[in-house]
């Protein structure tokens, strides 16, 4: 083509519309553009800056035809046999794809400065010495950062609809967590309330008992003394009745007479113990009551926390045993929950202080009992010894060890179905006793820096770990 003309295509396009110029005008600058295209610029209400929109020069004077550029534009249309409107789809370039500035293609990528440039803006002040490079280069790396922001979008994506997934799964255990309380909350009131309603029918009884019986010994005193009034008043009327008389025969029946009215009669005196004893009912009776509900009532000392329960542990309704299984529970994965490790840890944890508690492991096979540090880690299996933050003994393959680093095998006398253990916040100390017959097992010594909950791990299904009930402590207060 350029050897059939003088002139490349590209000089002979608009640089606003990059179509072959129409009515081309020249501007004082030089610059040329078609005359509809830089009115379009420049607005239909001249309201824009009269500016080049190549070099941003002002132009005051009004934009001359280039009736040259015209006849050399109509020439390589009718010698090419070009019909602007067919070469319009091939001239054509995006707006977005021109450098508002310069009005060139935009052909480098500042790297600095993040965006697209045009060769003038790379040599201009605002982009000079700044690295660049092709915008197809750019274009490759900038989808590979996209592709990995994507990833990584997408993989939070999935996390987010994984933790929807356990808040939704959280949502329906709350659910069968409260019907449980409230299920064995009824029961445990009921079980007072009957006890409550029995021991109120009993006191009753036994005061109507008393009244009665007090109520008929009076009956009885008033009877005997309404005896006596009529024996006491037959008297009087006839002492009465012999003052009436003046004649000799006062005398003679005076002595008769006077032994009747002297004759020993004791006076009425009220007997003790006649009364209700009030105070037997109703001093401290709320206390008394409490004292007899110890039959029916357990306490033990240590409560186990299902939320820290690993999900194939199978807890008692009352919360003070437990037992593996073979199937996994729906559960969700709360942070307090001990998953794959099959533990659970006592509701309550200690800082200071004594504590003891008693834990029945019978004929269990494989079990571990003792103290864990609230830091333990409870989504990964790790072993059950001092350094991970436990302080235990435990019995695995019939052969018992404490777990410290390395463990120490424990030589007992006699196989112990039931283990003290002993915390001692204060001295820093847990030792484990054989509660059947009071042998000493394993003592550690380490400072308690932390809180630390009792601890169990069971690998048995057949017979589970339980915390025996104790008395419930109770603390008199003692004053001067």
């Amino acid at each position: 083509m350029a050897g059939r003309f003088s002139l490349p295509e590209v000089d002979l396009s608009c640089p606003i519309c990059c179509d072959i110029f129409r009515d081309p005008v020249v501007l004082k600058c030089s610059h040329s553009f078609c005359a509809p295209c830089l009115q379009e610029y420049w607005g239909p209400a001249r309201g824009r800056s009269r500016v080049c929109p190549l070099c941003r020069s002002q132009s005051v004077d009004d934009p001359v035809p280039s009736l040259t550029l015209k006849n050399l534009c109509e020439s390589y249309v009718s010698l090419e046999g070009n019909d602007p409107e067919e070469k319009a789809g091939e001239l054509y370039c995006d707006p977005g794809q021109m450098c508002p500035h310069h009005g060139e293609k935009l052909k480098l990528f500042c790297l600095q400065d993040k965006e697209p440039i045009c060769v003038v803006c790379h040599t201009s002040r605002r982009h000079k010495q700044h690295d660049c490079c092709p915008v197809s280069e750019a274009l490759v790396d900038v989808k590979e950062k996209m592709k990995s922001a994507l990833s990584s979008l997408q993989e939070k994506r999935d996390a987010f609809d994984k933790m929807k997934k356990n808040y939704e799964d959280t949502v329906a255990h709350i659910q069968v967590q409260a019907q449980f309380v409230e299920r064995r909350t009824r029961e445990e009131f009921e079980k007072l309330h009957s006890f409550l309603q029995a021991e109120e029918e009993a006191k009753m009884e036994e005061l109507r008992r008393e009244k009665e019986q007090k109520s008929e010994e009076m009956r009885q005193k008033i009877e005997e003394m309404e005896r006596n009034i009529m024996a006491t008043s037959a008297s009087i009327r006839d002492l009465e009745e012999e003052m009436a008389l003046d004649d000799i025969c006062v005398l003679h029946k005076c002595k008769s007479t006077l032994a009747r009215a002297n004759c020993p009669i004791e006076d009425p005196v009220m007997a003790p113990g006649a009364l209700i004893d009030v105070a037997k009912y109703v001093g401290s009776l709320s206390y008394h009551v409490w004292e007899k509900m110890h039959a029916i009532i357990k306490y033990t000392p240590v409560t186990l926390d299902p939320n820290t329960a690993a999900p194939w542990l199978i807890l008692s309704d009352d919360l003070s045993s437990v037992r593996d299984s073979d199937e996994k529970q729906k559960l969700p994965n709360n942070p307090e929950r001990f998953d794959p490790d099959t533990s659970v840890l006592g509701r309550d944890g200690f800082t200071f202080g004594k504590h003891t508690w008693d834990v029945n492991v019978g004929n269990n096979t494989a079990w571990v009992v003792g103290v864990a540090k609230e830091s333990v880690k409870k989504k990964e299996k790790v072993s059950s010894v001092l350094g991970n933050g436990y302080l235990c003994v435990y019995f695995y393959h019939k052969m018992y060890f404490a777990g410290t680093s390395p463990l120490t095998r424990l030589s007992l006398k006699k196989n112990p179905g039931r283990i003290t253990v002993l915390l001692d916040c204060d001295k820093g100390r847990v030792s484990f006793h054989n509660a059947d017959d009071g042998s000493h097992m394993y003592t550690f010594k380490h400072s308690i820096t932390e809180k630390v909950f009792p601890y169990f791990w069971v690998g048995c299904q057949q017979c589970p770990l339980t915390v025996e009930p104790r008395e419930p402590p109770v603390t008199v207060a003692e004053y001067c």
